[in-house]
């Protein structure tokens, strides 16, 4: 698989297969994707990998632990157009795949906690980054994830980054054994994607060239 390949298929998982990814293999994933830039080589990514029997102490972990506030605001407020409009037509599409309506807000919210068990994937990351680390470096770890992402999909695996886990900072940090000095980025879902999953049919929207792009 090319690298333009691999950008075309990547999209966010939102239902895994049970099948076991080992340990070697994203070993070997992070192991390669650290050779993603950062700016003055600080390379400012903590990772912590649930997997197996970890995944599933983590889960009954997680179950006695309610979400806290928010570790960061994932977004500005008030979120303005256009942004505002890409990121409500993402939510309506996802729901039209499962059939939950706008009114369904039971369904909703059940939809939106299994983002805390990872879609069912079994294994995951958890990206941490420094607290004394500014956007260059929050552009750094994005970066580092990117690649981890890509090469997940080389390797025939699928992925989900959720930035849902920054309701759970402190339960993650004390699971893992994250250090004080450590704020939680997102946890990302590793696995097989469940191809008969109605959700795993959306493919997102991208706004074309000539709205993001000026050729000066």
């Amino acid at each position: 698989m090319n690298v333009t390949d691999a950008v075309n298929a990547r999209k966010s998982i939102r239902a895994f297969r049970p099948d076991p990814v080992d340990d070697a293999t994203i070993a070997q994933l992070l192991t390669t994707a650290s050779r993603a830039p950062s700016g003055g080589n600080v390379q400012p990514w903590r990772i912590f990998v649930v997997n197996g029997d970890s995944m599933t102490r983590f889960r009954e972990f997680l179950k006695d632990h309610p979400p806290g506030p928010l570790a960061y605001d994932i977004y500005p407020s008030p979120l303005i157009e256009p942004y505002r409009s890409s990121r409500f037509k993402i939510g309506e599409d996802m729901y039209a795949t499962l059939g939950i309506e706008r009114e369904d807000k039971a369904g909703r919210l059940a939809q939106f906690a299994k983002n805390l068990d990872f879609f069912d994937a079994p294994a995951a990351i958890f990206c941490f980054i420094d607290r004394i680390m500014g956007p260059p470096q929050w552009s750094d770890l994005g970066m580092f994830l990117q690649t981890f992402m890509l090469l997940a999909k080389e390797a025939g695996l699928d992925t989900c980054p959720q930035e849902a886990w920054a309701v759970h900072e402190q339960a993650v940090s004390e699971f893992v054994g994250a250090g004080d000095e450590l704020r939680i980025f997102v946890g990302v879902a590793l696995g097989h994607a469940d191809t008969d999953a109605p959700i795993n049919s959306l493919t997102v929207d991208r706004e074309p060239l000539d709205v993001f792009a000026t050729f000066v």
